[in-house]
């Protein structure tokens, strides 16, 4: 079982070559555009897999228009060694999107921050352990 982050507005391809530049070791692993016959547009991602950290994630690029997209229900929790890390990531992934906890200490982790990218897709960012 994996997560599957379904975009649209044919983002997809922004979104993954995003999320393998902010992880190191990040890779994609495969990827199936759409061509000239559709149906989806052409260039757009049919399916795509990619790994950050040890997690494989699945995704798409919609053509059909739906009335939902992402929500901060749904996020990616990463462990982070350092403060500054979770400043980082904060300030990258968060440049775009937005700011739902800016880091800080929180009582529940010596540094803690939850932000959204410039796709929709939520993020925690946490100093401590798996």
């Amino acid at each position: 079982m994996r997560p599957f982050l379904m975009f649209q507005n044919g983002v997809g391809p922004d979104a993954l070559d995003f999320y393998v530049s902010v992880f190191p070791g990040s890779v994609v692993e495969e990827v199936e555009l759409y061509g000239p016959a559709g149906p989806g547009p052409q260039g757009t991602i049919k399916t795509a897999s990619f790994t950050i950290g040890d997690q494989s994630v699945m995704c798409s690029d919609s053509f059909v228009k739906h009335r939902f997209d992402f929500t901060p229900s749904f996020s990616f929790f990463v462990t982070c060694t350092t403060p500054d890390e979770v400043d980082r990531l904060a300030g990258v992934l968060g440049e775009g999107g937005g700011v739902l906890m800016p880091p800080g200490n929180y009582g529940f982790s010596p540094w803690f921050a939850w932000v959204s990218d410039r796709f929709g897709v939520s993020w925690q960012l946490n100093v401590g352990e798996d």
